[in-house]
């Protein structure tokens, strides 16, 4: 690989930051989120009711809000290196692949977002009902079922190929 320079160099951390952090988020939230239910039917767990269901739903809205912004800066910072490195995707095999992992799984990710913001707003209304929230995230789970490990798993890879640069034409 080329040198880098600085705004590249830079753009590639706060990328790299970003990412690893909205991983880590949003594992911690897929598994806050699937511990209010009891196995694939999506019934809730027993100390779940109507009274603590809404105090739970406003605590998970921040990890909402937390996995939306690092993806987006992500994605920000990723594009921005993209440009600012002049790599080529050709030489660089490695390269043309993350980028496809993030070009494939971020359509499914923006969609999921747009559940997310529906239940950040519900959420932030006041009073609100908390069986549309949860119906919401029910809608999450059911909708793109296994899509979420996929994608973690996918961005793990993203991490190898980061790491150990293969298919590199010099």
């Amino acid at each position: 690989m080329k040198k880098l320079n600085l705004k590249a160099k830079i753009f590639l951390f706060l990328a790299s930051i970003s990412g690893i952090l909205w991983v880590g988020s949003y594992m911690t939230r897929l598994m806050l989120a699937y511990q209010i239910f009891e196995g694939v039917d999506f019934t809730l767990r027993p100390y779940v009711n109507g009274q603590n269901l809404q105090a739970i739903f406003i605590i998970l809205n921040s990890s909402v809000i937390l996995t939306t912004l690092l993806y987006a800066a992500f994605i920000l910072f990723f594009g921005l290196f993209l440009l600012t490195s002049k790599l080529s995707l050709k030489k660089n095999g490695w390269l043309f692949i993350i980028c496809l992992i993030i070009i494939i799984t971020l359509p499914l990710e923006a969609y999921l977002i747009s559940i997310d913001y529906k239940i950040y707003l519900l959420s932030v209304s006041g009073a609100f009902n908390p069986s549309d929230v949860l119906s919401l995230y029910i809608k999450r789970f059911k909708v793109l079922s296994s899509f979420p490990v996929i994608e973690i798993l996918s961005y793990f890879a993203i991490l190898f190929f980061g790491i150990f640069q293969p298919l590199k034409k010099d």
